[in-house]
């Protein structure tokens, strides 16, 4: 683990930019505008599909693609973590009194509460969705040099909109660099994050409020040597980013086919089912 990862389970942009710079595969050499139409239409497949079969299709296609990169797939399980304790914690509540089989059904506070099958599914088809975009989202990311990316930022947002993205990009490796050897120094001392939540409280406090006020400085650092080195308010880039050529037109052309077919096919379900 990296001084700039936090935990095992938040994903590391050290090892997310070195995957980016350094490997080699089939998908690093298909243009970075193919990926993000891509992920353009996967987004829009998951949020318009309830289907859980459809869903988890387009799960596994994208994790075998993922692997077919040869990126880490156990870093990715452990990074998990994140949608997974999102979902949970804004559907789980949810899950509970949804129409369907009951499973388990129980009083609390004189309120009968009732975990059915349809409620299950909800969590597990959200699961899905969170996962989904996610691994595409890091598969895009961990196959696109930094200077694709950012050329693609500078091309595709207004300024002022690119330059603070760009800026924050950068910065934040620095702030997670700071915030590491912090908490790497209070490992060091005996303190982790659950004993420090539970027993420490105060201490995360001062370590987080620390990480703040550094960071001001830090950034202020940063201005006036980017100014001393003829920093004039503006990131360009003049890196120009590998055109589509005709097969990937063919790819995105039959990904925005199947996303059409499958909304049809949604809308028509949802028309039927409706009183």
């Amino acid at each position: 683990m990296s001084t700039t990862t936090l935990s095992d389970h938040i994903p590391d942009l050290n090892l997310i930019t070195f995957y980016a710079e350094s490997r080699q595969s089939a998908f690093t050499v298909l243009s970075p505008w193919t990926k993000l139409s891509l992920l353009c239409l996967i987004i829009c497949l998951v949020t318009i599909s309830v289907n859980i079969v459809t869903l988890a299709g387009l799960y596994c296609v994208i994790l075998v693609t993922y692997a077919g990169a040869h990126l880490p797939v156990r870093n990715l399980f452990s990074w998990y973590a994140l949608p997974v304790l999102f979902v949970l914690s804004l559907v789980g509540i949810m899950a509970w009194n949804e129409p369907g089989i009951a499973i388990i059904s129980f009083t609390l506070a004189g309120l009968p509460i009732t975990l059915t099958d349809n409620g299950i599914l909800l969590v597990f088809t959200l699961l899905l969705k969170a996962m989904t975009v996610m691994t595409y989202s890091l598969f895009f990311l961990m196959t696109t040099r930094y200077q694709h990316f950012s050329a693609m930022i500078y091309r595709i947002f207004p300024s002022p909109i690119d330059q603070i993205f760009l800026m924050a990009y950068r910065f934040l490796f620095l702030t997670l660099s700071m915030t590491g050897s912090i908490l790497k120094s209070v490992r060091s001392r005996g303190g982790s994050i659950i004993k420090s939540i539970t027993l420490q409280g105060r201490l995360f406090a001062e370590v987080f409020g620390l990480v703040f006020i550094r960071s001001f400085e830090r950034s202020e650092r940063v201005h006036k040597a980017m100014i001393s080195r003829g920093f004039s308010g503006s990131y360009g880039t003049a890196v120009d980013v590998p055109a589509l050529h005709l097969y990937e037109y063919c790819i995105i052309g039959i990904c925005a086919a199947l996303v059409i077919a499958v909304t049809l096919q949604e809308t028509t379900i949802w028309r039927l089912a409706a009183p």
